[in-house]
């Protein structure tokens, strides 16, 4: 399995030579970097002092790893302590008696259900079991046995959010086959709690990046935040663009998480309705315009684009909210929104002198 480098992880961003620039002008610019959600995460703040800079990105940082810990999907959140979604996913499998959860946990799970019913099922976190089937509950992406019937039976069993029955901060499952999964939901969350977080603290200008999903506050000196989108087949950048205040962009690949088997690559991204992993698309950038929720949309909304096929991507985008968006698909073809394009500049030559990108307007 080939690997790009993890400083390019789904969306590229600049941080580092910014950060060199800026030295030289002794320009107020705090950055660090970390590893939390199984990613890199990048928090650039600009214009404040220092030693606040750094305390306000640790506490950052320390939230990213407390969240992590509450939901991640296999690993206990210490040696004796299951992770409360761990929790929950034993609770679904044993039976449905309602258990306590958390306000928070008990939102998300409202939130994850909105989605994916406006999705149309396309994101399920609850198909966590066809996750854990196909190798992508680890830390290390190996090979797996395919085994045709298990997939087919995880998928007759159906498990979808609108399974799950949250109230009163409980919640119990009416199919004994839901796994959560949250891999596609807590980044986006976690950017719009790190950016709630850095406004009350009087922040007026970040950039924060976890593994591709980044939002914006502010802006960069006199200049908006600029951003590169990950090119999925090469280690550079394709395009890049201005990220302005409360703006989120957020990239869906299969070329970090995979595994390849018989000449084919088996990526992350599984297409609930067939139990597989999705083959027909490199990736799909989304661009979110400010608001409540944008870092969660800038995480979700790019699956069930890359899961839809072709013709359905520009309706899956609209059913979504989406007006910004660009898809790469498996022959490297590029299509983008007219809004996106609008925003883009290509820094990848041979898609600048070529005429394979499509531009589509939703419907």
């Amino acid at each position: 399995m080939r690997k790009w480098p993890i400083s390019l992880i789904a969306i590229a961003i600049f941080a580092m030579a910014i950060a060199g620039i800026s030295a030289l002008k002794q320009e107020p610019l705090y950055h660090t970097q970390s590893y939390v959600f199984g990613t890199l995460v990048d928090i650039s703040i600009y214009g404040e002092p220092e030693e606040r800079a750094k305390q306000l990105a640790n506490q950052v940082l320390q939230d990213f790893q407390n969240l992590h810990n509450q939901l991640h999907a296999w690993k206990p959140a210490s040696s004796n302590q299951p992770s409360e979604l761990g929790t929950l996913n034993t609770a679904f499998a044993n039976g449905n008696k309602p258990i306590n959860i958390s306000p928070q946990l008990a939102t998300m799970l409202i939130d994850a259900t909105d989605l994916s019913v406006k999705s149309q099922g396309l994101f399920n976190p609850a198909i966590g079991h066809l996750v854990s089937s196909w190798g992508f509950q680890r830390d290390e992406f190996t090979a797996v046995n395919i085994d045709d019937a298990k997939i087919q039976a995880l998928v007759k069993a159906n498990p979808r959010m609108t399974d799950i029955v949250v109230k009163d901060n409980t919640a119990y499952s009416t199919n004994p086959n839901v796994k959560l999964d949250l891999g596609g939901y807590a980044k986006g969350y976690a950017l719009d709690k790190a950016a709630e977080y850095l406004r009350n603290q009087q922040v007026k200008n970040a950039l924060v990046n976890i593994g591709g999903n980044i939002i914006a506050l502010g802006q960069h000196g006199n200049q908006p935040w600029r951003v590169g989108i990950q090119h999925p087949r090469k280690p550079a950048a394709i395009a890049a663009l201005d990220l302005a205040d409360g703006w989120a962009v957020g990239t869906s690949g299969d070329y970090q998480r995979y595994f390849t088997l018989n000449g084919k690559r088996y990526c992350h991204i599984i297409d609930p309705n067939s139990g597989y992993p999705v083959q027909h698309t490199q990736s799909v950038t989304v661009l979110i315009p400010p608001q409540k929720n944008a870092g969660v949309l800038s995480d979700v909304a790019s699956k069930p684009i890359f899961i839809a096929v072709a013709e359905d991507k520009a309706r899956t985008a609209a059913m979504l909210d989406i007006q910004y968006f660009m898809v790469i698909d498996q022959q490297s073809n590029i299509v983008v929104s007219n809004a996106l394009a609008q925003k883009l500049e290509w820094l990848d030559p041979e898609v600048k002198k070529n005429s394979h990108v499509k531009l589509v307007t939703l419907p």
